[in-house]
């Protein structure tokens, strides 16, 4: 018997790169998987090639950056399978600028996508699991430029949104047997085969096959991952590590509470050495030396 074996699951914008991957993935361990993509094309091709493996899937083009969308799929889903027991958040969009040259459009066009098309998925899917009374699995998809992204303010935005989201969800939703769970994956796509450094040069990235993030995915959708809710893992290639959830570090603490001379007399000579790196990168921290300006 497969993990998931008689399991329903619902990936958005999964018609190529890591989306599809996780369908093959769901599908190779025993779930009927439903392929949602704008493309309608693209989410056939990949359904039927989980069909041509043995596997189940159907097709959405439902657009989930409304709740319309978000209602149909999760309908498509319901009223094809029965049930929905998996819902993958994967769909997203880049709309890259630096941030004093972004736009309100521009923003607002990832925001739509990656932050309202999670929460509305995963709130109607989490309502049907709740209804069906057995629990359920919810994988959101963030990233690790929520760390810091140049010209990404709207993605990194999202992404630690996303985040911050999933710890929520996890703690609200338990009651009803509900897991939530969130990956950083890694994989040569459209979106992510290159990035931008902090001059704004175009760096051409390694290729990493995008589908090697779906078995991780279909295990956190597995019973075999029941005590596992409410965190971040970062995946893809020949990796997984475990993203820590943001804490407190060293802390400070002065009885009468601080002042502007106590602060400039202790902060600095106390935390200065825990400003650790910077950025999706890791580079080191870069302003020891101070914040200046080097022109327009």
């Amino acid at each position: 018997m497969k993990i998931l074996d008689k399991k329903i699951a619902v990936v958005t914008g999964s018609g190529r790169g890591i989306g599809k991957g996780h369908c093959v993935n769901l599908a190779k361990m025993g779930a009927a998987v439903v392929v949602n993509d704008i493309d309608l094309n693209q989410a056939q091709a990949v359904a039927t090639q989980i069909q041509d493996e043995g596997g189940r899937a159907s097709v959405c083009d439902a657009n989930i950056a409304a709740r319309e969308g978000a209602e149909q799929l999760i309908d498509h889903c319901r009223e094809t399978y029965g049930r929905i027991d998996i819902l993958v958040n994967n769909a997203g969009n880049l709309r890259d600028r630096s941030f004093l040259k972004m736009t309100d459009d521009e923003f607002d066009a990832v925001w739509q996508v990656h932050v309202k098309g999670t929460f509305w998925c995963s709130q109607i899917a989490a309502i049907a699991m709740r209804e069906q009374g057995d629990g359920g699995a919810i994988v959101n998809t963030t990233s690790g430029a929520h760390f810091g992204s140049f010209g990404q303010t709207n993605y990194s935005a999202a992404k630690g949104a996303i985040a911050s989201m999933t710890y929520t969800w996890a703690l609200e939703l338990a009651r009803y047997g509900i897991r939530v769970n969130a990956i950083g994956p890694t994989g040569t796509t459209r979106m992510s085969d290159t990035y931008r450094d902090a001059d704004g040069n175009e760096i051409q990235l390694p290729f990493i096959d995008p589908e090697l993030n779906g078995p991780l995915v279909a295990w956190l959708c597995s019973d075999r991952a029941k005590t596992v809710s409410g965190q971040v893992f970062g995946c893809g290639g020949s990796r997984i590590a475990h993203m820590k959830q943001p804490r407190y570090g060293k802390t400070l603490v002065k009885d009468d509470g601080w002042e502007c001379e106590s602060i400039d007399q202790h902060l600095l000579s106390q935390l200065r050495g825990e400003f650790g790196a910077l950025g999706m990168l890791g580079e080191p921290y870069p302003f020891h030396d101070g914040v200046l300006p080097t022109g327009s």
